[in-house]
């Protein structure tokens, strides 16, 4: 495919996400749809898209469609002001030949540059709902402008090396012979940040033998800051895939259980347990109220803290929806507290940047459940290079 027939399969796919399909759902439909389009091209449209989602209120404003939430750009304005934000001349893509878009109109000729950013309002040169600027400030302070700044690119690779096979020296090793660049990261011991070919970690002889496994730098400290017991019985509470509770059974010799609400969320957790050598016992229905020594929660939530990597929910989230979360939280929160021996610990969890489904939620539990005292809880910013994690430790008496 020519750059010009990506934009025109970016444009097409923002379309749908506009019309209210999700983002990776969007992608998947138009691949099924073009099955000539090879590996490279499919990449290249994702990372467009992606990297509109992750900007679509500055893309919106240089693209000419307005700088107003309740004025919704369609995908060719928000494609031409990604154009503009990276300094490239939209005209050499918008030719209307072959599977080009059709050229620009009269009225798209001219648009905001880049260079008029800086007199936008914060939420739109951000990229963010003018309704979360209130709780960002409160949560972020003088944090808030270089976090919502990084959380409008990128994020990068991390590897979690799986110390049941390897350590960090040689999982780098490995990887290198097949082309991976790896180096480690500060914030988890067992992490490595990708940084080279990245795109061949899955096909690659050191992932697919269990030596290393994706996982976000951030989700690997929240491992380390709890600490797991080494014996015993440790459940994961909201497993989803068992990132964390793989983390923890290379690290702990105890029995570990995993169980999600949504059971089909927990569908890859026994071929990734085999490939890294572990054992993961799946609960599909909800445990019995069995002494734990470790429950941990990673409960739902806005998830703003990993907006770099599923930016569509920062535009879907609302303050009713933040309501509904942290109610659930709370619920989950009380459920889980049962199912922890005396003496034990309850482990809460949170890919968020707010203090409403942090700090203040475990102060909300606190004042419910007199049983129960903080240990210690940390706040981990995208500013340490990884994604944002809350984690709370709170032992019961």
């Amino acid at each position: 495919m020519t750059p010009q027939a990506r934009i025109s399969a970016a444009i097409e796919i923002l379309d749908d996400v506009i019309a209210g399909a999700p983002a990776e759902r969007a992608l998947t439909g138009w691949a099924r749809r073009h099955r000539f389009a090879g590996s490279s091209d499919r990449g290249a449209i994702r990372d467009l898209v992606f990297a509109v989602l992750r900007q679509r209120r500055s893309c919106a404003a240089v693209g000419g469609a307005g700088d107003r939430e309740d004025r919704r750009a369609d995908g060719r304005a928000l494609i031409l002001g990604l154009l503009r934000l990276r300094g490239e001349d939209p005209a050499g893509m918008f030719t209307g030949n072959g599977y080009a878009p059709p050229p620009l109109r009269p009225d798209e000729l001219t648009g905001t540059g880049v260079h008029a950013l800086a007199s936008l309002a914060r939420p739109v040169r951000l990229d963010y709902p003018d309704w979360l600027d209130a709780p960002l400030s409160r949560a972020l302070c003088r944090d808030l402008e270089p976090v919502m700044e990084l959380l409008r690119h990128r994020a990068p690779v991390f590897l979690r090396v799986n110390r049941r096979k390897t350590d960090r020296p040689r999982a780098q090793a490995a990887l290198a012979r097949e082309g991976i660049g790896t180096r480690p990261h500060p914030l988890a011991v067992d992490a490595l940040e990708v940084t080279e070919n990245a795109r061949k970690i899955r096909n690659s002889q050191a992932y697919r033998t269990g030596l290393v496994e994706l996982q976000d730098a951030a989700s690997q400290a929240v491992v380390d800051f709890l600490d797991p017991p080494r014996k015993g019985r440790i459940l994961d509470y909201c497993a989803g895939g068992g990132g964390k509770a793989l983390a923890i059974a290379a690290r702990s010799d105890a029995q570990i259980f995993a169980h999600d609400a949504a059971p089909q969320r927990m569908r890859e957790i026994d071929a990734r347990a085999r490939r890294a050598g572990v054992v993961i016992t799946r609960l599909e229905n909800p445990p019995a109220a069995a002494p734990h020594d470790l429950v941990l929660c990673d409960v739902p939530c806005s998830g703003s803290g990993a907006w770099r990597r599923a930016p569509d929910g920062k535009w879907a989230l609302t303050p009713a929806r933040l309501s509904e979360l942290t109610r659930i939280q709370q619920d989950i929160l009380d459920r889980a507290a049962r199912l922890v021996v005396p003496g034990g610990c309850l482990g809460y969890v949170t890919c968020s940047l707010l203090a409403e489904e942090n700090e203040s939620a475990v102060l909300k539990f606190c004042d419910r459940n007199n049983g129960y005292d903080v240990v210690r809880q940390r706040r981990i910013s995208p500013l340490e290079g990884a994604d944002g994690f809350f984690v709370a430790l709170l032992k019961r008496k």
